[in-house]
């Protein structure tokens, strides 16, 4: 199993980037998949979860209507588009493969190296 993440960096509050996860190694259209996050001191957040034809998704409170999760399985790829960003929203961010059943999925088996978001002005 691999997963890569790309499309982090450092953008001003109110600012707009997009994560990709590429996928590979496991059948990507069978598993739940999770953007999880990480700030410096913190312990791991589930930020946000698809389901596998995508259409369920779960979001935590502090991105309702900011943060968009979104797959395309023939391209073994997950998205996650970030609008109107806080300087809270800083952390590592990872994808993840789901190893739960339940819904929304609350534990993961394989993640990535993660990249990083930072929002400063």
């Amino acid at each position: 199993v691999q997963l890569v993440e790309s499309g982090g960096g450092m953008v001003q509050p109110g600012g707009s980037l997009r994560l990709s996860c590429a996928a590979s190694g496991f059948t990507f259209r069978d598993y739940n998949m999770i953007w999880v996050r990480q700030a410096p001191g913190k312990g791991p957040e589930r930020v946000s979860a698809i389901s596998p034809r995508g259409f369920g998704t779960y979001y935590q409170d502090s991105v309702k209507g900011r943060f968009t999760i979104s797959r395309d399985n023939a391209k073994n790829t997950l998205f996650l588009q970030m609008t109107s960003l806080k300087p809270e929203d800083t952390a590592l961010y990872y994808c993840a493969r789901s190893d739960s059943s339940y819904w929304p999925p609350t534990s993961w088996d394989y993640w990535g190296q993660g990249t990083q978001v930072t929002v400063s002005s």
